[in-house]
């Protein structure tokens, strides 16, 4: 079982001293793909770098604009 990374400090002024010590090389910095099986994090990443573009050339142009709608709907609702 691999060890977990420390939880980010709550308090201000330790997440301070953290960020400090991580960039001074005083601590290391938290390896994010600790763990994990490297073929699946390829795998993952590559079908992550063409999904969008695969998706819209598969959307007509009706489905695009519903799509966008939606999402300015959606910016304007945040305000």
């Amino acid at each position: 079982m691999t060890s977990r990374p420390k939880k980010r400090p709550r308090d201000t002024n330790q997440l301070a001293k953290r960020i400090v010590d991580i960039a001074t090389g005083d601590e290391a910095e938290p390896d994010q793909d600790e763990g994990k099986d490297p073929a699946a994090v390829s795998l993952g990443r590559r079908g992550g770098l063409k999904g969008g573009k695969a998706r819209a050339a598969s959307l007509t142009p009706k489905q695009r604009a519903n799509i966008a709608k939606k999402a300015a709907e959606a910016r304007w609702r945040k305000t």
